[in-house]
């Protein structure tokens, strides 16, 4: 059973920093894509920043040389570096994965996700 679980969020000011991060835990083969999604009350989930296995990232405009995402192979973990938050930054952020797997006795690739953190930006 593979698991995404995350840590690091809570209430910060404006113009503060958080540090997300998440760990994925479980039998599997191998993690391709990482990355961060957020939703905020009333909106649909975004993408937040997403970095594949070889390295290559894409983040949203609105997070563009505010937010760094970086993984740790090693570990399993994908982090989120957040700086210089917005009010408009809250929202439950969750960690997400593409993982392959041997799943049912079939090698498969699935997108898991994490059970989200609350990532709030208010004076």
């Amino acid at each position: 059973q593979v698991q995404l679980v995350e840590s690091g969020g809570g209430l910060v000011q404006p113009g503060g920093s958080l540090r997300l991060s998440c760990a994925a835990s479980g039998s599997f083969i191998t993690i391709n894509a990482m990355g961060w999604y957020r939703q905020a009350p009333g909106k649909e989930r975004e993408l937040v920043a997403l970095m594949r296995s070889g390295g290559s990232t894409n983040y949203a405009d609105s997070v563009k040389g505010r937010f760094t995402i970086s993984r740790d192979n090693a570990k399993n973990r994908v982090y989120l570096q957040m700086n210089s938050l917005k009010p408009e930054d809250t929202a439950v952020y969750y960690c997400n994965a593409d993982i392959f797997a041997v799943v049912g006795g079939w090698h498969r690739s699935d997108r898991y996700w994490g059970q989200g953190t609350q990532v709030t930006v208010s004076s």
